[in-house]
């Protein structure tokens, strides 16, 4: 007995050894982080919103931030290379609504949960719901009536099947209890020509895209997709108190590593970039194009990707969507 006690003694002796050992281990790496260029992943994405928080990290690092745009396939060839990258701090993902749209759509080559350590939530851009100045309609409640007298009349551009835009229009369609028809684009700006000219009729246009139109006079701006109204334009309700409880769409940009990124290194990244967020010419810069600066916990953020994913699955379900 004794002896088997003092077996379980040294292995418990062995393991808190370990313990410390890995965790003494994880603090050099950090301080020594980072000791090279780091590759940062971009797509799709605002590429000055990337090189924004980058000059800051560079400016405190001393080593260069190198921006690597990988547009395609909604995120998901960015995403891939990132997940497949050694998980040492030196390539980062530069992750939007898009890549939760896509873990909750189709299954992908890797796992957004599963290959990915959050970082931070770096900044949120709402979207606008525009109708062009033709349409009789002022207020999402007008929209609602419109759409019921009639069903199947009124189309919706968006950037594309599986983008933030055409669920934001999905969704709408499900909570209102309307049948509206989706008509994708390229991209938004190309939406955003049609609309003006009155073919689709709406869309929800991320705001860089949307406000200076509204501002123009060229199309009519009725709400706001986020749960609370935006500083970008206060004047429009949100959908949801405009008519339609529970809409809730966000556009979003955070900052993913591969998974096995160690977690000294997950919170200097995070450090960094919570003090870069704060300084008014990076505020400044956000919202020039349309961002404003969010800096979250990892663990926050973690939380967020896997509440998105959810919501964009039941958004999907409900609106019985499938992509070829």
């Amino acid at each position: 007995m004794h002896n088997r006690i003092k077996t379980m003694s040294m292995r418990a002796g062995q393991g808190a050894a370990a313990l410390l050992l890995a965790l003494l281990s994880n603090t050099l790496i950090a301080q020594d982080y980072p000791a090279k260029p780091i590759r940062f992943v971009v797509g799709p994405g605002p590429d000055a919103l990337a090189r924004a928080v980058s000059q800051k990290l560079t400016d405190a690092w001393g080593q260069q931030i190198v921006i690597d745009q990988r547009p395609g396939a909604g995120g998901s060839i960015a995403a891939d290379i990132v997940a497949k990258a050694r998980g040492d701090g030196y390539t980062l993902l530069l992750a939007t609504g898009s890549h939760t749209i896509n873990a909750a759509l189709q299954k992908q080559s890797y796992d957004l949960i599963r290959d990915f350590r959050a970082v931070s939530l770096v900044g949120s851009v709402p979207f606008i719901l525009v109708v062009h100045p033709s349409m009789p309609v002022h207020s999402v409640k007008e929209l609602i009536e419109l759409a019921r007298a009639k069903p199947g009349a009124l189309n919706y551009g968006s950037a594309g099947n599986g983008t933030p835009p055409h669920l934001a229009g999905e969704m709408l369609k499900t909570l209102a209890g309307i049948h509206l028809v989706h008509v994708p684009y390229k991209t938004a700006a190309q939406a955003m020509i049609d609309v003006l000219s009155g073919q689709p009729q709406l869309m929800f246009a991320v705001a860089p895209v949307g406000l200076p139109q509204v501002k123009a006079g060229r199309v009519r701006g009725i709400a706001v997709s986020t749960a609370q109204r935006s500083r970008m334009a206060p004047d429009l309700p949100t959908v949801a108190e405009a008519g339609v409880p529970g809409f809730d769409v966000i556009g979003w940009n955070g900052v993913l590593a591969p998974a096995g990124t160690p977690p000294a290194i997950i919170n200097k990244l995070y450090g960094e970039l919570e003090k870069a967020l704060k300084q008014p010419d990076i505020v400044q810069r956000l919202a020039a194009t349309g961002f404003e600066p969010v800096g979250s916990t990892p663990a926050a953020f973690a939380d967020f990707v896997r509440k998105d994913i959810e919501r964009w699955a039941q958004v999907i379900r409900d609106a019985g969507i499938k992509m070829d």
